[in-house]
């Protein structure tokens, strides 16, 4: 919208094409998203269902009674602002769609007393995934690229679309485990998806930096990247108010969402395998604990039976660890942990 209206007043004064500027968008979609996470959460939040605890969760007896599902309050802020920010365009409409249907169906789950099976939330997340990978290539061939290797190589649908809804179904899985922990998957989401966007918008959408690290350039990561940096608003607005002891809870309404944007924007800069790069800790503490269950629920197959999953739970029962420093250490992990790997991964080609 605002950059629409850019090009409508520039010719009649000059300075209005700054409303076209991406880097002053990003930064007005951050700061926007950020205030009114921060201001309409608490005065929301009244209306969103109650937290009942988790008897499998360590510690879990402290959220008893919490608002949950915060993420359909920041989910629909953020679809606003980046209505407000994003250049139209079919992919970005398209995602934008996806991630409000994964709140839909994470904010559903959250007012269930029972809560949904985990056959019939891994089916939708299936469909969700399903759609975002078709939005990212449109049902087209797509030019990827890989680690160690220099040059680029075009992927036909049928081969991108199933590797793009793996990796979305996971990322939306793995980022709903790590929600059990005050301010962690917040915190984790908000430095992988910062990272995301200046890949996105300094590397793969920068057609100079591209061509100097022998990277594909993709005129459409630049939009990507706007899709990135205002949902880092969110958290940070949210984050406000979910710092422990949290008022407020994201629940699935809010991970799923936030799962599908990490899930669909890697597959946007054409490497599935910058996901461990941006969002390694996440998977780590998410996802292993899926291919664990699956192993044995399927194949009667054990692995790691002394680990409990997710691994927040293992550090802090079996490790000792408390809260706040499962929050510190995790965070800290993937925050130095990214600039190293995407180092190695763009240089050793």
């Amino acid at each position: 919208m605002i950059p629409w209206l850019g090009d409508l007043l520039q010719p009649f004064f000059g300075p209005f094409r700054l409303l076209g500027s991406r880097v002053l968008l990003i930064g007005f979609g951050v700061t926007a998203a950020a205030l009114l996470t921060w201001l309409l959460l608490p005065r929301l939040w009244k209306l969103l269902p109650r937290d009942h605890g988790r008897a499998d969760a360590v510690a879990g007896q402290a959220s008893i009674g919490k608002p949950v599902g915060a993420g359909l309050i920041f989910t629909l802020i953020y679809a606003i602002v980046c209505l407000l920010i994003v250049p139209f365009s079919a992919r970005s409409l398209e995602l934008l769609g996806c991630a409000l249907l994964a709140m839909a169906e994470g904010f559903l789950d959250d007012r269930s007393r029972t809560g949904w099976s985990e056959y019939r939330l891994g089916a939708v997340d299936f469909a969700v995934s399903l759609l975002g990978a078709a939005a990212i290539c449109q049902l087209h061939p797509v030019t990827m690229w890989l680690p160690f290797l220099k040059t680029a190589f075009p992927v036909p649908v049928w081969i991108f679309m199933p590797i793009a809804c793996v990796l979305i179904w996971l990322s939306i899985n793995a980022t709903n485990c790590t929600d059990g922990v005050d301010g962690l998957s917040g915190s984790l989401a908000s430095i992988a998806l910062f990272y995301l966007g200046l890949i996105l918008y300094g590397v793969v959408g920068h057609p100079d930096i591209a061509r100097y690290l022998q990277v594909p350039h993709y005129p459409e990561a630049v939009s990507y990247a706007m899709l990135c940096f205002p949902m880092v608003g969110c958290l940070a607005g949210y984050l406000w108010h979910n710092a422990q002891p949290s008022a407020v809870l994201m629940g699935d309404a809010g991970s799923r969402p936030i799962g599908f944007l990490l899930g669909a924007l890697v597959m946007g800069t054409g490497n599935p395998v910058l996901i461990i790069v941006i969002a390694g800790v996440v998977f780590a503490n998410g996802a292993t604990g899926l291919v664990k269950m699956a192993l044995l629920r399927f194949f009667r197959i054990g692995i790691f039976t002394h680990v409990r999953y997710p691994l927040h739970d293992h550090a802090r029962q079996r490790l000792g660890w408390s809260n706040t420093q499962v929050l510190l250490r995790f965070a800290l992990l993937q925050a130095l942990g990214t600039p190293v790997l995407l180092l190695l991964i763009l240089k050793l080609r």
